[in-house]
């Protein structure tokens, strides 16, 4: 199974995060942060991926630290489960509607961590959490996991559905990134013959 751990400790945050690429969705994730929770909890499950997730913050300040590092530290767990990335299918789309919200999301796993975000949220906060930190997320993880990210909102109203399509399209994308290709299974999926 491709599985990393990643533990990180700064003034700020103290993140113990285990992940397997290969699971079956289960995930235990407390961030101090109850809407990331959801999210990444949906994550794993529409990924397929299992994740173990702890993470201390300074939410007494806000939880914009919290959600960054969270996606600094997920995002360099899939590089490191990654690894030479032979093999895998490499490049992962999806488009995801949720009620009237339709999310596109599409990944290049190519070594070059970039974030194309157009994603709109009408509202500046779903409960207490600060729906521009999404944003915040999806930067750290991209640029920590080398990866190419484009997250597009092609319809949407509810602050809450856009956000959440926003983690399953993710999910499903990077599903089917990561996935084995078994006709290259021992090849890296580059003229290069390196994603780095």
């Amino acid at each position: 199974m491709r599985e990393a751990h990643v533990a990180r400790a700064t003034h700020e945050t103290n993140i113990d995060l285990t992940l397997a690429l290969d699971g079956s969705g289960n995930s235990r994730i407390d961030t101090g942060v109850g809407f990331l929770d959801h999210m990444l909890e949906l994550f794993a499950r529409h990924g397929r991926f299992d994740l173990r997730l702890s993470c201390q913050g300074d939410t007494r300040v806000d939880d914009h630290h919290t959600v960054e590092d969270v996606g600094i530290c997920l995002g360099s767990a899939f590089a490191q489960a990654l690894g030479d990335k032979r093999g895998i299918c490499r490049y992962g789309q999806a488009l995801l509607p949720m009620d009237e919200a339709l999310v596109l999301c599409a990944a290049d796993l190519s070594g070059r961590g970039f974030l194309a975000f157009d994603l709109p949220v009408p509202a500046q906060k779903v409960g207490t959490f600060d729906t521009e930190l999404v944003e915040e997320f999806w930067r750290a993880f991209a640029l920590h996991a080398g990866c190419t990210l484009h997250l597009k909102e092609l319809a949407g109203k509810n602050s809450h559905h856009i956000l959440e399509a926003s983690f399953k399209a993710a999910a499903r994308c990077l599903r089917a990134a990561v996935a084995i290709d078994p006709d290259f299974a021992q090849d890296i999926p580059s003229t290069k013959g390196v994603l780095e």
